[in-house]
């Protein structure tokens, strides 16, 4: 992530600016050919995130001008935007906008520093990594009062919104993110949990509608309001995560600038913990530590340097110095919050943290000179030994994400007894879909697992005395996230019995996308419960205990009909990393036509474009069409099935 050293403290000088900001290749955007020109689809796009004051600020005109040229399109109101929903659609709006306005005029319209962008751009899971590593280079937005050709375009446009959309387009029939407001109140069995005594546990999973950001000391960014976890609760769920990085929640040692009001967060760490607890529900960090710091950092630190890339470079995990830092903090966490559930750790992948946690460990003059699961382990049990030494009985949940083949076996073997292991169930299942063979990576709910690699893995722990955790994807997946939650429910539901055969120990229920307390959620718990005469449910009985719970015993046996038609539907998903990541389903129809080739190849959940390649991935074209025209097919069918069949039950 070259260019965002700045925003770390021991990077460049204070008074990180846009010019500052990461570009890449800084190609051209793409052309508006929709729109009269760009200005007018500046408007369309924020008309209703943006407030017209602002968006008028930005381009140097009135609010005034901003709602006649909105109006001229068609568009009705526009609405009262509040600041929640503006600091909620930042993401949108930087996407809506990175092919329309430069970084100094996208902080203007999100009021926000270059400090913000930057960390934004690297800490909300990548995002920069999802706009596609590049910043189209924009040249600056000035209002003109459009001219004739202008007017004429915006009034066919304004023509089609009134054929299509009689009802008028601009205003929301509810307040956008309504959902989180709903979502925060008791439920009405507020106090109902499916605790008690389970095959699963933990069975923890992430907020729907957590903001990064600092939750932990800004409290308007509460991830978990008590409403919520009250419906997770009822939901079966008796655990949830967030993220954490240890330089904003103990001291650090060298640079005391990262570690600014890390009291602060630990108290309200501490009282979200406390509330979590109410509702039979504990509370989980995710480390991915230790975060690497800007080369400048290490300008007088050079004994703590590991393997750089680009402007950042590994605090190295090979010095003592370095473990006791990473040791004595997660020591001083759990000690100052010692309700603290536990946490999880991904040590191969994700940011650069120890030096082979992206495989160049032997850029290191220490770590090169050391096999990767000795580092790896030996980061693991660091971690592990701050949780001892403190002594409250948090867990450790190692997480293999990442870790090469030839690596797990040995960094399995050397984890202290007392960590939990876990892996990802689907991983690696060969799938054949539209005639084409293949394997599922992650994020599927359309194959039932587990996997080979998963079962070997959890024997090999197993063997060691660990418990076993499964990271799956029980609400919804990269297959198609735009959803709460995708009702192939028993699907999850074999995967679940499948997971408690095999006396697995926990759940890990999705990552960051999955957490609408859902009938997935609740049928897993259904199927971890276990009668006090002994045994557990079947997936048909526990989802038919759900649909009574959720939909009334009339309707539950069609409900529970649909579900198993769904899912053998959904079972027809033509998977492929590339396809999930690529393909437009996140999107849908907010990625345009395009009349000419754009240039721009798709990135990962973020801009579909034009990249067909990219979409299809190992599907060619034919396959492709008839796989796809089938999955529809499939599911339309059943859809109209079942709707049928729920009206007739309904009127007897």
């Amino acid at each position: 992530m070259e260019g965002l050293a700045g925003a770390v403290p021991g990077g460049k000088e204070a008074g990180l600016t846009a010019a500052d900001l990461p570009r890449g290749s800084a190609p051209r955007p793409v052309p508006t050919p929709h729109f009269p020109d760009r200005l007018h689809a500046f408007v369309w796009r924020n008309w209703q995130l943006v407030p017209a004051r602002r968006m008028g600020e930005v381009v140097g005109a009135s609010a005034g001008d901003m709602v006649r040229l909105g109006r001229s399109m068609g568009l009705a109101g526009p609405p009262r935007v509040t600041i929640e929903q503006q600091r909620r659609s930042a993401i949108t709006i930087i996407r809506r906008n990175w092919h329309l306005l430069s970084y100094a005029q996208l902080l203007q319209l999100l009021v926000w520093t270059a400090e913000q962008m930057a960390y934004s751009l690297r800490e909300e899971d990548f995002l920069f990594v999802k706009l596609g590593n590049l910043k189209p280079q924009c040249e600056p937005l000035v209002y003109r009062p459009p001219d004739a050709p202008a007017r004429e375009r915006a009034r066919e446009i304004a023509s089609v919104l009134r054929a299509e959309f009689p009802r008028g387009v601009g205003v929301p029939e509810q307040p956008l993110f309504d959902f989180v407001r709903q979502l925060s109140r008791p439920p009405e069995d507020a106090g109902v949990q499916r605790g008690g005594t389970s095959a699963f546990s933990p069975r923890y999973c992430y907020s729907y509608f957590a903001l990064y950001g600092d939750p932990l000391l800004d409290p308007t960014l509460d991830p978990f309001p008590d409403g919520y976890l009250a419906r997770l609760a009822a939901s079966g769920v008796d655990g949830v995560w967030l993220q954490a990085v240890l330089t904003r929640l103990a001291p650090f040692p060298w640079d005391a600038r990262q570690s600014e009001r890390f009291d602060a967060r630990l108290k309200n760490l501490g009282l979200l913990v406390e509330r979590a607890r109410r509702h039979g529900v504990g509370v989980y960090l995710y480390l991915n530590e230790p975060r690497s710091c800007p080369v400048g950092f290490f300008a007088t630190r050079t004994s703590l340097k590991g393997v750089a890339e680009g402007d950042f470079a590994a605090l190295c995990t090979s010095v003592p110095e370095v473990r006791e830092y990473l040791a004595s903090a997660v020591e001083s966490i759990c000690r100052a919050v010692p309700g603290l559930a536990g946490f999880f750790t991904i040590t191969g992948s994700e940011n650069l943290s120890n030096c082979w946690s992206h495989g160049n460990g032997k850029g290191c003059p220490r770590c090169g000179k050391r096999a990767p699961a000795d580092v790896i382990s030996e980061l693991n049990t660091t971690f592990y030994e701050g949780i001892r030494r403190a002594g409250n009985g948090q867990k450790l949940i190692a997480w293999d994400w990442g870790w090469q083949d030839d690596w797990a076996e040995k960094i399995i073997a050397q984890l202290p007894r007392g960590v939990s292991f876990m892996s990802v169930s689907e991983w690696g299942m060969p799938i054949k879909r539209g005639g084409v063979a293949t394997a599922i990576g992650e994020y599927s709910i359309s194959t039932v697992g587990p996997g080979e690699r998963a079962r070997r893995r959890w024997e090999q722990a197993r063997d060691r005395g660990l418990r076993t955790i499964a990271k799956v994807q029980c609400g919804n997946t990269w297959e198609l996230s735009a959803v709460p939650y995708i009702p192939a429910v028993a699907n999850v539901a074999r995967h679940a019995a499948n997971l408690r055969g095999l006396g697995v120990s926990g759940l890990m229920l999705g990552w960051t996308l999955g957490g609408y307390p859902s009938p997935n959620l609740e049928v897993v718990a259904e199927l971890g419960s276990a009668p006090a005469q002994g045994g557990g449910a079947e997936p048909q009985t526990a989802m038919l205990r759900v649909a009574e719970r959720r939909f009334g015993k009339a309707l539950a046996p069609k409900v529970v009909e649909a579900w198993r038609e769904y899912s053998e539907a959904f079972s027809e998903f033509p998977f492929n990393g590339s396809v999930v990541y690529n393909a437009p389903m996140q999107v849908g129809p907010a990625n345009p036509l395009w009349g000419e080739p754009t240039g721009y190849g798709a990135s990962m959940v973020g801009f579909p474009y034009d990249d067909l390649e990219a979409w299809r991935a190992v599907y060619r074209q034919r396959c492709s069409l008839a796989s796809s025209r089938k999955w529809r097919r499939d599911l339309s069918t059943r859809t109209r099935s079942w709707r049928l069949r729920s009206k007739a039950a309904a009127a007897n």
